[in-house]
């Protein structure tokens, strides 16, 4: 593939239970406003988004919409921005996962909320890993 040409989403494991590209923003714009208003994440990310929500928005679009449709539009590095943060633990991750969850469930057809909710546990666990391993720490994995 050149540069020049677009990217293509690739049947991936979501086209199979139904996600959507609205879908997904309707999920990424739902939760993160749950995750805005909670007293244990939003001030986390209030400070480290510093006001471009927009920007930051599109960024997590584009990263599910390549996690569960392959579209490879995601460019970041999320794991370096989380082993950055020297507050976050094992609670934020659980914290993080029940209110997605919560939010994947209320949104989508239960074949749909359950790749969600099953890929953001791998996330999670992933993140809790290299938190872990950045600090010299043994890890602590969310059920």
């Amino acid at each position: 593939m050149s540069q020049t040409e677009p990217l293509r989403p690739r049947a991936g494991p979501g086209a199979h239970v139904g996600v959507t590209e609205p879908m997904i923003r309707e999920v990424v714009h739902a939760f993160y406003a749950r995750v805005r208003a909670d007293p244990t994440l939003g001030p986390i990310f209030e400070r480290e988004i510093d006001g471009e929500w927009d920007a930051h928005l599109v960024k997590l679009c584009d990263f599910w919409s390549s996690v569960l449709l392959m579209t490879g539009r995601f460019k970041g590095t999320p794991m370096v921005v989380h082993t950055r943060l020297p507050e976050i633990g094992g609670g934020h991750f659980m914290r993080w996962l029940a209110l997605f969850r919560q939010t994947a469930e209320e949104l989508c057809p239960p074949p749909a909320a359950a790749l969600f909710v099953a890929r953001s546990h791998m996330i999670a666990q992933s993140l809790q890993l290299g938190v872990a391993v950045s600090r010299g720490e043994v890890p602590e994995f969310s059920p």
